[in-house]
């Protein structure tokens, strides 16, 4: 029996960005303490840094929905590019000329005929 639990790729995932989370926060804290000995005061720092956060996130949705945009238009494009050959590869319920039980005609794979002309008059 093991005695050392073994960490799966979740909590290992969970570990890497709860470490990235505090150096993002570490970062926060010490752009918001040079701010402030600049001269800034605490709210007005604060408030900075949000007002950044929301830009960088902003352009971020920017960039991720115009990706997105790109990405379902090129799916649309690669669907259309497959052309009819994608439902009916080999033209089999195209209606063709041939000699059926109406005489000769435009029948389909099921003998129903297209050219409903009068067979007596021919």
């Amino acid at each position: 029996m093991k005695t050392i639990a073994h960490t799966g790729l979740a909590e290992r995932a969970g570990r890497a960005l709860g470490r990235m989370l505090q150096k993002l926060m570490r970062l926060d804290r010490k752009a918001q303490e040079g701010l402030v000995t600049q001269g800034w005061s605490l709210g007005a720092a604060s408030a900075a840094l949000l007002v950044i956060k929301l830009v960088v996130f902003g352009v971020l949705a920017y960039v991720a929905f115009w990706l997105a945009v790109s990405l379902a238009l090129l799916a649309l494009v690669a669907w259309n590019m497959r052309g009819p050959a994608a439902w009916d590869p080999e033209g089999k319920d195209k209606p063709e000329w041939r000699e059926g039980h109406g005489g000769f005609g435009l029948y389909d794979k099921n003998e129903w005929r297209h050219d409903m002309g009068d067979p007596d008059q021919q």
